[in-house]
């Protein structure tokens, strides 16, 4: 297993995991990632951000396996965003490479790591309360997935 920056060859595998992993759990549905409109092209649209970057992993034919991006939220926060494995590929650890990747970056250019998700998502929860992410109340203001309803932030 190999972690590695996006590539355009990418995208469409990307696009698959997160829109099948979000059918997993019916979360195919506006308010989630599955209709963000950057989607479909994971690859430009961080290269357009500033202090953002998406990574993959890949098996040693180069099949991605899942990614997690870090992205601007607002001021000196941070977001952790997109964070899926492809079902066959879950329980081998490759979230909690990705997640030390993802936050490494991040703690070099931002003070703090937010995220969003749902309550139903048991597994990555727990993933991100390992990795030090307290669990918020409510959104910050300037969410854009408003079907959400657990947020996380991690200081840096």
């Amino acid at each position: 297993m190999h972690i590695r920056e996006i590539e355009n060859r990418d995208n469409k595998a990307m696009e698959h995991i997160i829109k099948q992993s979000l059918e997993q759990f019916n979360l195919d549905i506006p308010g989630t990632a599955y209709y963000d409109p950057e989607l479909s092209n994971l690859t430009e649209h961080y290269a357009k951000q500033q202090n953002a970057q998406y990574w993959v992993v890949v098996n040693d034919e180069n099949d991605v396996l899942g990614g997690v991006g870090i992205g601007p939220f607002h001021d000196n926060i941070g977001e952790l965003q997109k964070l899926y494995i492809k079902r066959d590929a879950q329980g081998l650890g490759l979230s909690k490479k990705l997640m030390e990747v993802a936050l490494e970056f991040a703690k070099e250019h931002y003070t703090h790591c937010y995220l969003e998700t749902m309550e139903i998502l048991h597994v990555a929860n727990q993933l991100y309360s390992n990795f030090g992410f307290e669990q918020l109340q409510q959104p910050l203001d300037g969410s854009d997935h408003g079907t959400m309803d657990t947020w996380f932030i991690k200081e840096l």
